[in-house]
């Protein structure tokens, strides 16, 4: 399994708008094959910062959901209310616990 956590900073007073886009893009996502889990997440230190966490059944499924149009779509979008660089980090996933 792989799993994301991307970390966007968030220009101040878009963070709805921010959410607003996520929410729509989630219905997209949940249609991907592959695509485990995508989670829509708000800092409660800073509310302008958006956290994404996402897991996939493997590389090519990650691959895959950054290769959509309705992600290419979001990711053009995405840029005009970020405020600063997003924060990336791509994990293979070792063991997970549920209950």
């Amino acid at each position: 399994m792989i799993s994301v956590v991307a970390k966007l900073p968030v220009q101040e007073g878009k963070a709805q708008e921010a959410i607003d886009m996520f929410k729509a893009l989630l219905k997209q996502v949940a249609t991907e094959e592959g695509t485990l889990l995508y989670s829509l997440n708000q800092s409660k230190k800073d509310p302008n910062t958006i956290v994404i966490i996402e897991r996939y059944k493997d590389d090519a499924a990650l691959a895959a959901h950054s290769a959509t149009p309705h992600f290419k779509e979001f990711s053009a979008k995405l840029g005009g209310f970020l405020a600063g660089r997003p924060e990336i980090t791509v994990l293979n996933e070792l063991d997970v616990t549920f209950k």
